[in-house]
């Protein structure tokens, strides 16, 4: 059989009604050429086989299941057992706009790279929260404008939500390590030590759906900045000082509450000025309730990053303790 050029891989866990969404989407998919779907069934006791099932008259699909490993795991799984050459790697609460591999194609054939990652955009059948998680997650008004589109940086860092991989790449680095969240980032910069480049795809973006709420955002973005350290202290010439920013925001936000106490309201009305901005600019963009909701998401967003951050930079960078023994719950066993 002659090898697809494109291998989606995508991991699940408990998820068939996303799957469905899923397949669904890349069902509507205008590409010309041939490509398969590599699902894997991340130990989950509510699989999706009849799901996969539903569309193999629409798409051709493998479907694998395996015991839980995470998703890292899932993924290189995936690519091991694909037959492309090119894998684009999906989360499984993503909706794929039917031009994506037409798009991806074209910019592959234009100025090849063996990594590529791709935008975040949130779907009109979101929800108020979903939109507003959106807005913090891309927003230039926080530390994801580089995921919402930015092309302002020397070294795009794909994120495995939609990141695209060449077989040389995968088989030359082993894809992705057993860290969770951070494993997108920490094969991006093995990759750059083996000489493989990354870039922004900007027009090709995805739905990512998040299904989340206000507690598992929290978590999410906490978790990301216990990750951020650790990463810093694998590959410290790839560390920055930007990635302080959100311990920074939560810090002055604490001393210009102090600071008023005193009479000293400087601090607190730039803040006010800031989300203000903020709302504004994500009601205009929305309306108004989202607008509202935003001000939340990007206040979790700051506060949930930022303590990870700092508790993560304490023990890690500052107490040289083992990040395994620290943060358990960061390392997927396999």
């Amino acid at each position: 059989m002659k090898p697809f050029y494109f291998s989606v891989i995508v991991p699940v866990y408990n998820r068939p009604d996303e799957m469905q969404e899923f397949l669904e989407s890349l069902a509507q998919s205008t590409f010309a050429k041939p490509f398969e779907v590599v699902i894997v069934e991340d130990g989950s006791s509510i699989p999706c086989k009849h799901v996969a099932e539903s569309y193999s008259s629409k798409l051709q699909i493998s479907y694998y299941f395996k015991p839980n490993s995470g998703p890292g795991d899932s993924r290189n799984f995936g690519m091991e057992k694909a037959v492309g050459d090119y894998f684009l790697i999906f989360d499984s609460d993503c909706l794929i706009p039917k031009e994506y591999l037409s798009i991806v194609d074209t910019e592959l054939e234009k100025n090849y790279v063996d990594c590529f990652g791709g935008p975040d955009a949130a779907h009109p059948s979101f929800s108020d929260i979903q939109k507003a998680i959106n807005f913090a997650m891309t927003s230039i008004m926080t530390t994801g404008g580089i995921r919402g589109g930015s092309e302002t940086v020397d070294k795009f860092q794909p994120r495995s939500f939609n990141m695209g991989l060449s077989r040389k790449a995968f088989e030359s680095s082993g894809g992705f390590g057993d860290i969770h969240p951070g494993e997108d980032p920490d094969l991006s910069i093995r990759l750059w030590e083996m000489g493989f480049k990354t870039r922004l795809f900007s027009r090709a973006y995805v739905f990512h759906k998040r299904r989340i709420d206000w507690n598992k955002f929290y978590k999410q973005v906490n978790k990301f900045g216990k990750a951020r350290p650790i990463l810093d202290s694998w590959y410290p010439k790839y560390a920055k000082l930007t990635f302080f920013a959100p311990t920074v925001f939560v810090l002055g936000a604490i001393l210009a509450v102090l600071l008023a106490f005193f009479g000293i309201w400087h601090f607190v009305f730039a803040y006010v000025f800031y989300f203000a901005f903020a709302f504004i600019l994500s009601a205009s963009q929305n309306n108004l309730k989202i607008g509202a909701y935003s001000i939340v998401a990007i206040a979790i967003q700051f506060y949930g990053y930022g303590v990870g951050f700092l508790k993560s930079f304490v023990n890690v960078r500052l107490l040289k303790r083992k990040p395994q023994t620290v943060f358990p719950e960061l390392f997927f066993k396999k």
